[in-house]
């Protein structure tokens, strides 16, 4: 049986290198249509020239086709010339990565190494690490990236680009059956007529981008458009072939591996999946907050460990992964792990949220045990403080049921009093918002749904969409209003936040260009534009903001004057810890407050907690 399966494996190997070989060719065959017609005219020209010189054509017609042929044939030599030198020396697109010498990492580059000895096929170039979960080859043989190619010691072959999450959470067996796969497309990329053909390609992909280059003077950017115009007419021409000769080359790298720890990948891929899983929950609930605080967690991939374990201990199905952590992580192929991992999370921080390339004084690394005091505690005073701004432009007053201490400040009582208070005209029923304003609004225009059906909706002209296009139909005025102001208010704090980016990229830029920087320090700085290249922040409603931030004022009101402190929950991100317990609660009574202007949910929570709303509290 095992002689049959490794006949199967041959077979299927044999059959993705000759169909993306076939494939590669098809690719070739279009750059040599396209050359052909190029020098088409100019074959026409020296045909009717030796016409002439040999006496079959001649006369005047024959001599006005020779001139308009030959000024033809120079015009669309210059335009493939220019083509072709555009093509050969626009810069691919590089991911931004963290690279990784073999003295940061000898056991690493032994492990693949070897691995591609049992392969039997060329060792990469050298290894790479990326904030994702992923792991591929790249080639860097282009001139452009000739820093990286002398830095790895490459002699052509593509470097290894390897997802830094999988080197924490994967043991050294798992990660050499993942890796197993990728290391096997070295084969047929070392093959000439693939190589050329891919090298072809990313030519194409790269002069489509030229004219998007902010260094070209008017001119050339004309030039450049019309050489990214015939780029697309070429892509479209082999855009088939070369999907079809990727597919051809990681079936031949699939059907190779299967001869190295088939069994051990099976079991290696339930591990890609829930690293994904717990990466994107990380980054998404737990690093951006502090990013948005200029702070960036400086153990990314530990933490994946954390969140990871975390789930384990939640979840029933995932009841087995948290035992595997007695094996040998992948990690330990690294000669300083903290080093590698702090790197990778700078680099995740450019890429997700488009952070400086280093750290200074308003944008510093934070250890995982200091982030509930200087990220979550930080947050929750700087959301509180931004909802008193908003009050205080819309005058609302401080203490609308009158004076109950002697101190001054900004007060949860405040924001309760305020969502509560019913704006539109019309009788004011101080319990209506406790019996319910959702279904008891005698207001038919609710029903119709339009934006803003409270008259002070006007304070807040020009706010941003994000508070007028909520789906639900506004049952909570105040809210809406307060809502739509905040969101104002952030799109500005944005809008002031990205000029200051724009303003430090375009002076490095400038800086770049002064000094000649090297091309390694432009590998790492996002080829295809501004970052961050893949933002996380998603759309949020009006709503959901004032949601948040009423959340925060709660929370520091229970830091303030109960027993409660700022904690971090690995898979939710910032919480509220009350008597070391998470306030899992707390979200729906106050969702209740902001959506249905009902303070009494959250009201029995706070009493019940023995937090004080009308104590003024700290804000940043």
């Amino acid at each position: 049986m095992a002689g049959v399966s490794g006949t199967g494996s041959v077979v299927g190997e044999e059959w993705g290198a000759r169909a993306a070989h076939s494939r590669a060719l098809a690719v070739l065959r279009v750059r040599g249509r396209a050359l052909g017609l190029a020098v088409l005219p100019a074959a026409v020209a020296v045909v009717l020239y030796a016409g002439g010189v040999t006496g079959h054509f001649t006369g005047p017609a024959w001599d006005t086709a020779r001139w308009v042929v030959t000024v033809l044939a120079v015009l669309v030599l210059l335009a493939a010339t220019a083509v072709a030198l555009v093509v050969a020396r626009a810069r691919p697109a590089a991911t931004p990565t963290v690279e990784l010498a073999e003295t940061a990492a000898p056991d690493l580059y032994r492990l693949v190494r070897d691995l591609a000895d049992r392969l039997d096929v060329p060792a990469p170039a050298g290894i790479a690490l990326t904030p994702d979960c992923d792991s591929w080859l790249e080639d860097r043989t282009h001139r452009a990236h000739r820093a990286l190619r002398t830095a790895h010691g490459g002699d052509g072959a593509p470097v290894l680009v390897i997802g830094s999450p999988f080197l924490w959470w994967m043991r050294v067996a798992e990660l050499r059956a993942v890796l197993a796969p990728v290391v096997a497309g070295t084969g047929p990329a070392a093959q000439p007529d693939i190589a050329a053909a891919r090298r072809f390609v990313r030519g194409l992909d790269a002069a489509v981008a030229v004219p998007d280059d902010p260094g070209l003077d008017p001119i050339r950017r004309l030039g450049a458009h019309g050489v990214g115009r015939m780029a697309r007419v070429l892509l479209r021409a082999c855009r088939e072939h070369a999907a079809e000769m990727e597919r051809g080359v990681a079936a031949a790298g699939s059907e190779r591996a299967q001869a190295v720890d088939y069994g051990v990948r099976i079991v290696a891929q339930e591990q890609v999946g829930l690293a994904y899983a717990g990466w994107d929950r990380l980054l998404t609930r737990v690093a951006l907050p502090a990013w948005r605080m200029g702070r960036w967690p400086a153990r990314l991939d530990a933490g994946v460990v954390s969140a990871l374990t975390e789930l384990s201990r939640r979840d029933r199905l995932a009841e087995g992964f948290s035992s595997r952590l007695g094996e040998r992580p992948a990690c330990d192929l690294l000669e300083e792990p903290g080093a590698v991992d702090e790197a990778t999370s700078l680099l995740a921080a450019r890429l997700f949220h488009g952070g400086p390339a280093e750290a200074g004084p308003d944008w510093s690394p934070v250890e995982w045990s200091q982030y509930p005091e200087e990220v979550v505690d930080r947050k929750w005073r700087t959301d509180a403080a931004r909802l008193h701004q908003v009050l205080d432009g819309l005058g609302v007053p401080d203490s609308p049921a009158g004076p109950v201490s002697d101190a001054v400040g900004p007060t949860l009582t405040r924001v309760i009093a305020h969502l509560t208070t019913e704006r539109p005209p019309g009788p004011a029923d101080p319990d209506a918002d406790v019996t319910g304003p959702a279904h008891s609004e005698p207001d038919a225009t609710d029903v119709t749904g339009p934006a803003h059906p409270d008259p002070d909706a006007a304070d807040v002209t020009g706010a941003d969409q994000l508070g007028a296009l909520d789906d639900d139909e506004p049952v909570n005025p105040a809210a809406e209003a307060l809502a739509g102001a905040l969101s104002a208010l952030l799109v500005r704090e944005e809008a002031a936040r990205e000029a200051r980016v724009a303003a430090a990229a375009e002076s490095a830029r400038s800086a770049e260009k002064s000094r000649k920087a090297a091309p390694a320090a432009v590998a790492v700085s996002g080829p295809d534009g501004p970052l961050p290249l893949f933002p996380l922040q998603p759309p949020r409603t009006g709503r959901d903001l004032l949601a948040d931030h009423v959340t925060a004022m709660v929370c520091c009101a229970a830091v303030d004057t109960a027993e409660a402190v700022p904690g971090l929950d690995w898979l939710d991100g910032p919480t509220l810890l009350v008597g070391g317990e998470r306030a899992a609660d707390l979200g729906p009574r106050v969702l209740a407050l902001v959506e249905d202007g009902d303070p009494e949910p959250l009201s029995v929570w706070l009493a019940r907690t023995g937090v004080r709303p009308e104590k003024p509290v700290r804000l940043v």
